[in-house]
């Protein structure tokens, strides 16, 4: 019966501790986890830390992981070996992460590797071996596509065309204008530093590096307007989309 009731507080005690970010990271640093600050889980209870032996395991500050992580500490491949050769030989190994680094969907970290500083993990890889600092990383197993300054790069190169075309999605899929608060990633293009725009969460999206946008960033497009004209709207009902809003005042 004791046993029972300690294996059912511990399951409560997990599920409560799964029901938020701070709760989860409360909980794996009174396990022994070593965790930095500003570490955010998306969704704790679509994550599994391995806690068999969590002096083996630390995060860094700054880290974003999403949706079924899975970070392994040790195997349990041994069994096989166990039953064909009757020995035991334990399988554990550190895992470490460095400072801001974003890990997307589904993305496993085998036992014995470490993350470095300002890396990118892409949406189902595999981390099997360890991976610089300043990489981007995807695949199974994972690999390195490009540094963090050759991805930057691309992303510049890119993300204009990508935000003029969710304008236009917008008008395909609502028969609307668009209007700033639609663009809570990308309001960079149309809004300086020292400006905002209701709706937009320039502060919140910024965080730590909203002081040095403030002051330095200047925006490609003098203003939303000018951002809509070039995206060379579709009609809406048939009306040219930059005169939309006047029809419906």
């Amino acid at each position: 019966m004791l046993k029972f009731l300690k294996k059912l507080h511990s399951k409560i005690q997990r599920a409560w501790a799964e029901s938020g970010n701070d709760r989860y990271i409360r909980y794996l640093r009174r396990k022994g986890v070593r965790i930095g600050h500003g570490v955010n889980f998306f969704d704790p209870r679509n994550t599994v830390i391995d806690i068999t032996r969590p002096s083996l395991v630390q995060i860094g500050n700054n880290v974003q992981i999403t949706r079924g992580f899975l970070l392994l500490t040790h195997g349990y491949d041994w069994y096989v070996l166990r039953n064909l050769y009757g020995e035991v030989y334990a399988s554990s190994g550190r895992v470490t992460i460095g400072n801001n680094v974003f890990f997307g969907f589904n993305v496993t970290l085998l036992k014995g590797v470490s993350i470095g500083d300002n890396c990118i993990i892409g949406t189902g890889a595999v981390v099997t071996r360890s991976i610089p600092a300043n990489s981007v990383v995807a695949g199974v197993p994972a690999r390195v596509i490009c540094s963090i300054d050759e991805y930057r790069d691309k992303r510049r190169a890119e993300h204009l065309a990508e935000a003029r075309d969710y304008a236009c999605s917008l008008v395909e899929a609502f028969g609307r204008r668009p209007v700033p608060s639609d663009f809570w990633e990308e309001f960079p293009l149309f809004l300086n530093g020292d400006q905002l725009a209701d709706g937009v969460p320039v502060q919140g999206q910024l965080g730590a590096s909203f002081e040095h946008y403030r002051n330095h960033h200047r925006a490609p497009y003098q203003g939303f307007e000018a951002f809509l004209q070039d995206c060379k709207l579709p009609p809406v009902n048939g009306v040219n989309a930059m005169g939309a809003d006047l029809l419906e005042r």
